[in-house]
């Protein structure tokens, strides 16, 4: 594939973007210690349009994260904690008789931010879970026959715990569909967590990342990422990675055309990301894990959280070793 950079999209726009890109990791890179994929794969989804799940342990950074990028975009930021009696107006909002008016309003629920941390998400019931489908599509939340726009950046970063499911409702597929990438924060090394023992332990309203960038460069990035060009030839070697989960025997079922569409979307946004205006089969390769893992589910599934995250993993892996790269 020989193209030489900005054939597609203009060197300014490419320099733009590669720019919004290095300001976010640098400023988020100096609070989250040692995590620089994860920080990758959070801006890739943020490029993309998509919604992420962080599976991990309580204490990571989870939440530091997720606020960092706030801070780091003058965003507005909201945490809904997640919980057995938690309704889905608790998150969308509802509709209430102003006396003055003669008429119903609507409240706005912490849904409508910029960025929201859905914390715990699995600890909530399926109903309240499904309020989110139709944000998490759209970016828009239909209350009483009215729609009502949540606006734009938006992302969706939502954790659960992989150990601990006492009193939790595990996500149905058509959830787990709506998010792009499924993450894991993991430890930190000796040497990172030593650094954030030494650090001065700051609240997050203390943080302070200046202006890096602005919501309007993350909306102009956005619009940039489905104009990065994506030949014949990488989108049958998605297709054929995508067919090979369809004919996997462990899977009860293979992955969506949605989750297609979002493999081809998150490859593009991480070719971007990397400062190229086309797509190479690598950027498939490496986002596929992330991208297609949360939305297999084994035939035969584990007891063990974990250990089916990580057979999961294990034969996408496969696939992807199987399935040839076009030259």
């Amino acid at each position: 594939m020989e193209k030489t950079m900005s054939e597609f999209l203009p060197t300014e726009v490419m320099n733009s973007s590669r720019d919004v890109f290095h300001r976010l990791k640098t400023v988020i890179g100096s609070r989250i210690k040692g995590k620089d994929e994860v920080i990758d794969n959070i801006l890739i989804c943020l490029a993309a349009g998509g919604h992420a799940l962080i599976e991990d342990l309580p204490g990571v950074g989870k939440t530091t994260l997720a606020y960092c990028l706030a801070k780091a975009m003058h965003s507005d930021f909201k945490r809904i904690q997640f919980t057995s009696d938690l309704l889905p107006t608790d998150v969308t909002g509802v509709s209430v008789y102003d006396e003055k008016e003669k008429s119903f309003i609507f409240k706005k629920g912490p849904i409508f931010s910029n960025i929201v941390l859905a914390d715990e998400i699995n600890r909530a019931t399926p109903k309240t879970q499904s309020s989110l489908l139709e944000v998490m599509d759209h970016g828009r939340v239909s209350i009483d026959g009215e729609t009502h726009v949540v606006g734009d950046p938006f992302i969706v970063l939502a954790t659960q715990n992989p150990v601990d499911y006492e009193g939790t409702f595990p996500l149905p597929e058509s959830q787990m569909d709506r998010f792009l990438m499924r993450l894991q924060m993991g430890y930190p090394s000796q040497e990172n967590e030593l650094q954030i023992l030494a650090s001065e332990n700051s609240n997050y309203n203390d943080l302070d990342f200046g202006d890096p960038v602005s919501r309007e460069d993350i909306v102009r990035v956005r619009s940039t990422v489905a104009n990065v060009y994506v030949e014949n030839s990488v989108l049958e070697y998605i297709l054929g990675i995508i067919t090979a989960t369809r004919t996997e025997t462990e899977f009860k079922a293979g992955i969506s055309v949605r989750g297609c569409l979002a493999l081809k979307t998150a490859a593009q946004a991480r070719a971007l990301y990397l400062g190229r205006d086309f797509v190479l089969p690598e950027d498939v390769e490496s986002v596929s894990s992330a991208t297609l893992s949360h939305r297999l589910n084994l035939r035969r599934p584990s007891s063990d959280a974990i250990e089916e995250r990580r057979l999961v993993e294990g034969i996408v892996s496969r696939i992807l070793a199987v399935v040839p790269q076009p030259k």
